[in-house]
Order: structure tokens, then sequence, then C-alpha cells
């Protein structure tokens, strides 16, 4: 009789990322891993404590993928930018997995990376090292927020997508400008949620890099 197969660490985040691709953190389960895997639930319990630390370990593949190949280049904003970029990139392509990313974390290498290359680019901006740990905490904050919300509107079906563009016509255009009248004076112009993600993207990071620029420029 022979016994069941052990899985590596690495087929397990490849079987839950698969699973996680084709649903959502609520419903996966370890449980549901195991019967992909053709186990039970305590042999995945051997590699990862609990679900939380799984799903933590999946997302960190995600920035694993990101930080590959990269090399600083340019001044503070530039490497900031270029390493929001990639990460955008790296969870566009598995937006699911950008959820995950913004619930639970990540506490493996790709993340350690991320913060290393985070924190030198603030240091080299000029900052006294007593400021960098909360500009890094603002700057995370946003790029985790950008990239999730974005990422959770490329999950939709294009049916979806005209049932919501339909939702937004009705509420925007359709606005009673004597109850809102600011809705109704630029209603023509107010774009959805969906429109230039990129070009706000970069935009919204720029502006929180100028505001780090002029703290540095500053007068003590």
């Amino acid at each position: 009789m022979t016994g069941r197969r052990r899985w590596s660490t690495e087929e397990i985040l490849d079987t839950a990322a698969k699973l996680l691709s084709a649903g959502d953190a609520e419903s996966f389960s370890v449980r549901r891993l195991a019967a992909a895997l053709g186990t039970d639930s305590s042999s995945l319990y051997r590699h990862f404590r609990n679900k939380t630390e799984l799903l933590r370990a999946v997302a960190d593949r995600i920035l694993l993928a990101a930080m590959d190949g990269y090399r600083p280049e340019g001044d503070w904003k530039q490497r900031i930018t270029a390493l929001a970029l990639r990460l955008r990139e790296a969870f566009g392509e598995q937006p699911q997995l950008a959820a995950v990313w913004g619930r639970y974390g990540s506490g493996g290498t790709g993340s350690r990376l991320v913060m290393e290359e985070v924190l030198q680019a603030l240091r080299a901006s000029g900052l006294p090292d007593e400021e960098v740990p909360a500009r890094y905490h603002r700057i995370v904050i946003l790029l985790v927020a950008l990239i999730s919300s974005e990422a959770g509107i490329s999950t939709i079906t294009p049916e979806e997508y005209e049932q919501g563009m339909e939702q937004f016509r009705v509420a925007v255009l359709g606005a009673d400008p004597e109850r809102f009248p600011a809705l109704a004076h630029f209603a023509r112009d107010v774009r959805p949620l969906a429109a230039d993600r990129r070009a706000a993207f970069e935009e919204i990071l720029t502006a929180q890099l100028a505001q780090i620029e002029a703290r540095t420029a500053a007068p003590e």
C-alpha cells in the first residue's frame, strides 16, 4: 500500500494561486485546497499554520515576481515610481490576488524586497531618518489601495461592466439639479471609476512623491 504523495510548499502555493484566481479569498479554504491536491487538510498544516499564513505566502509570490530582475535606476522618485508600476503590472496579471494582498498583506521575502527598495529610495530623497518610516507607510497604503481597487474592477464580467456603466449614466446624467447642483453641472465631464486607471494611478503617486520632495526642500 503506497502512502499519499507529499506535496512541496511551492506545489501547494501553485494550486492555491489557481484556486484564488478562479474565486476569491472568501470562498477559499484549506479544505478546498486539500481536495484539489488529493490530500487532507492536516498535511497542509505541516507547511502553513493557518489559512491566513497560506494566503500571505501566495501574495508574497506576486511580490517576488514583481521584484524579479528589478534593478534600481534613476533618482529616488523614479525608483519608487518604477517599483509601483511593476507591482501594478504583477497584480494586474492575477487581480484576484491583489485583494488577498490588500487584506492579508505579506511577510515573506517578496515583501522584504519591496520594503527595502522603498526605504532605500526614501533615504536617498534626503528625508531625515526619523520621517522615513511614516512616509513609507503612507506610500505603501496608497499603493495597496490603488492596486487592489483597480484589480477589483478588472475582475468584473463584460455584462457586469455594462450594467455598471448604465447605472453610472442614470446616476450622473439623470441627477436632479435642484438636489445635486454640482453633480448636474459636471455630469458630462465626470468619468466612471474604470476610466484612465493608469493615468490616475501615476498622478496620485506623483502627488504623494511631490509632497516628500517639498518636505526635503523646505528650510529647517
